[in-house]
This record gives C-alpha cells, sequence and structure tokens, in this order.
C-alpha cells in the first residue's frame, strides 16, 4: 500500500470540484499539492486554505503544452516528484449533434464545431499533454506513484452530450492503453493507471445544467441524490493507494442506470 505523506499531487482542475476535494483530501493526510487552474480566484481561494507550504498553483490552460510542461516541472522544482496526478479539468456544452426545427421541419440546427472542440481540446486533449508531461517527469525522477482519469457516466452514451461523452469514453480507454505502454517498458509496477467514473456530482459544472432535467436525472438514482465531490476524492485516493489496483475504470454513481434514452 502506498503512504501519502510527504508524496506529491499533480492535479489541474483542482481549485474547484472534484480537484479540490482531492486537494484537500491529499493534504490532511500529510501530502503535498501542485494545483494547475484556469480560474486565478478560485486559485488563490485554495491556497490560501490549504496553505502555501503544502500548496502550489499555477495558472495552467490545459490545452498549452507550455503551461501543462510548466506544470510537471514545477512539482520536481519545489518537491522533486510526482506521485499522483488527476486531471481533473473538464468542461461541458450540451447540445444535439443535429436538432430539427420545430417551426420549420426543414430547418435543421447543428452543432457548431466551435462547441463540439470546446470540449474535445481541454477533456481530451488537455489531459493528454497533463499526463504525458507528467509522466515524463515521473520516469525522470524515478518516482513511485499512480496516474487516475476522470471519465464519467456519460462515457456509456448520453444524449445531447456526444462532445462530452466522446471525451469520457476516451478517459475510459487511457488506462488500458498506457498501462500496456507502460508494461512494455518494464514501468507499470511503478507508475499505475486507472480512471474514476463518476455519476452526476454536485459541482459547478452540474450546477450549470439544465436544473428541471437534473431534477428528473436524480429520480433515477437509486441513492437519491448526487454524488458528493468528498466521496470520488475518497476513491481515488484508495485506488493511489492500493497496488493491485491497474488499469481499469471504477464507477462511482450511486447504482445510476442510464436507458436508451441516454
Amino acid at each position: 500500500m502506498l503512504e501519502v505523506k510527504n508524496k506529491v499531487a499533480v492535479i489541474t482542475g483542482g481549485a474547484s470540484g472534484i480537484g479540490a476535494s482531492l486537494a484537500r483530501l491529499w493534504v490532511k493526510e500529510g501530502g503535498f499539492v501542485v494545483i494547475g487552474d484556469i480560474n486565478e480566484e478560485n486559485l488563490f481561494k485554495i491556497k490560501t486554505e490549504l496553505g502555501s507550504t503544502n500548496c502550489i498553483t499555477l495558472k495552467v490552460d490545459v490545452r498549452s503544452e507550455t503551461d501543462t510542461e510548466s506544470l510537471a516541472k514545477t512539482a520536481i522544482k519545489y518537491f522533486g516528484g510526482i506521485n499522483l496526478v488527476a486531471p481533473c479539468a473538464g468542461v461541458i456544452a450540451d447540445m444535439m449533434m443535429v436538432s430539427p426545427s420545430k417551426e420549420d421541419p426543414k430547418k435543421v440546427i447543428k452543432m457548431p464545431l466551435e462547441t463540439w472542440k470546446k470540449v474535445i481540446d481541454v477533456n481530451l486533449t488537455g489531459v493528454f499533454l497533463t499526463v504525458r508531461d507528467c509522466l515524463e517527469q515521473m520516469i525522470i525522477t524515478d518516482s513511485k506513484g499512480c496516474i487516475i482519469l476522470i471519465s464519467s457516466t456519460g462515457s456509456l452514451g448520453t444524449a445531447g452530450q456526444i462532445n462530452y461523452s466522446s471525451s469520457k469514453a476516451a478517459m475510459s480507454i487511457f488506462p488500458k492503453v498506457l498501462t500496456a505502454e507502460l508494461m512494455r517498458r518494464n514501468l507499470s509496477g511503478k507508475i499505475r493507471v486507472n480512471a474514476v467514473a463518476p455519476g452526476y456530482t454536485q459541482t459547478s459544472m452540474t450546477e450549470g445544467m439544465n436544473q428541471k432535467a437534473l431534477e428528473a436525472i436524480k429520480e433515477q438514482v437509486p441513492i437519491g441524490r448526487m454524488i458528493y465531490p468528498e466521496e470520488v476524492a475518497s476513491l481515488m485516493l484508495e485506488i493511489y493507494r492500493n497496488e493491485a489496483i491497474s488499469g481499469e475504470v471504477y464507477f462511482i454513481h450511486g447504482g445510476l442506470r442510464l436507458g436508451s434514452r441516454g
């Protein structure tokens, strides 16, 4: 079992939501965190809360190679290694791919390419860059630990989220691909890759959803409520600690099952 005390976590999107909950839990257990986020106000708040001794924050746009490389190297500069990588930065931009107009049956509203790219660039390319650059530094510094990605029940296919669901389905395959690649390099015993797949979680992201639709969804969750970010963070910590957990995706959704209508 791996220890958290004096170990280093790099967390993107770590100034709010699941990322912030993970950062709090990591520091509470005696670890150090390097948090990257696009929101400077939230970065200031989380650093004030966690303290400058235990927490380094950087404004990071995960779509930028320069930013993700700087994030990884900052962890090495200040703390000497990386033991947990948690790319939690993510966005949603819900819209049907095509929507026939109710007023004019010959008119079709299409999802703009920009709406597709907005989500893919952050949720997929941003994760690729973050993991690539942190993994490079883990290998260079001979760090032992785990990469934990954020998938979603949306990876199973949610109507109106072709962009988001696609990005989260990709997160479900990353652990298998990267575990196989690390195994070929005799590194899979030292660096493990997994993912968690939360259901609808109580964060600022879901607060921006259609609330009527969200209430209807909550009625379908067997435990009768949304998932709390702290519950997801707790699962991520256990995945980090348990060295037998590798190359897999773990759902945490309160028993939610998506029907044919997504």
